[in-house]
């Protein structure tokens, strides 16, 4: 808590207003007004996306009932469409994805394949695989980039075998839940109505 008739500086230090230049105070006092706004519409907009989601995944429920089946959680996307068709509710899942120990197996049959086919195959090769399995800042591997490799139609048995075992290694660390609210434009397109401040 700072005490009165002082400021916090960036540094830490306090300083006593009266030594604090009028453009600085006039400064401060804009940007943590706006600041508050902001954090008060994030409350809101968390509170926005708490309560579509719910009554979403009511409704998806309400709406199975219908045909006298029971859903237990959430199980993947969904579309609402307003009865006009103008408007549309997305809910999307997206699942966090990881490999196990077999990616190792995988990348050591990988690197039998590559040593035995060094002189015939394109360096280019060696190169989309070596990136796949590529750590990143955080020391994770790119998910995207090993299951590519699954789409290069290579015949070589252990290679086929390699792909398997990343099949096998895939884990679903997690699930998140999204949605996009979109509107039909006047070329009868559904956009999203966008609620990124940078987007409007």
């Amino acid at each position: 808590m700072t005490p009165e008739g002082y400021m916090e500086n960036a540094q830490g230090h306090l300083v006593p207003v009266e030594q604090v230049k009028q453009i600085d105070l006039a400064r401060h006092e804009l940007v943590m007004e706006k600041v508050a706004k902001v954090k008060a519409m994030q409350e809101q907009l968390a509170a926005l996306k708490g309560e579509i989601m719910n009554d979403v995944e009511a409704f998806v429920s309400l709406s199975a009932e219908q045909y006298g089946v029971k859903l237990g959680g959430q199980k993947g996307n969904v579309s609402l469409i307003s009865y006009d068709g103008r408007y549309q509710i997305k809910r999307q899942i997206s699942e966090h994805l990881d490999f196990d120990e077999r990616l190792q197996a995988a990348k050591s049959l990988i690197d039998e394949c590559l040593k035995d086919w060094t002189e015939g195959s394109p360096g280019e090769l060696r190169a989309v695989v070596n990136d796949a399995f590529q750590v990143d800042k955080e020391g994770k591997i790119n998910v995207g980039r090993i299951l590519g490799l699954r789409r290069l139609q290579i015949s070589d048995e252990r290679w086929k075998k390699a792909m398997e075992a990343i099949s096998d290694s895939i884990r679903v660390t997690g699930t998140k839940a999204y949605f996009r609210v979109g509107e039909r434009n006047a070329s009868g397109k559904m956009v999203t109505i966008p609620l990124d401040i940078a987007a409007l």
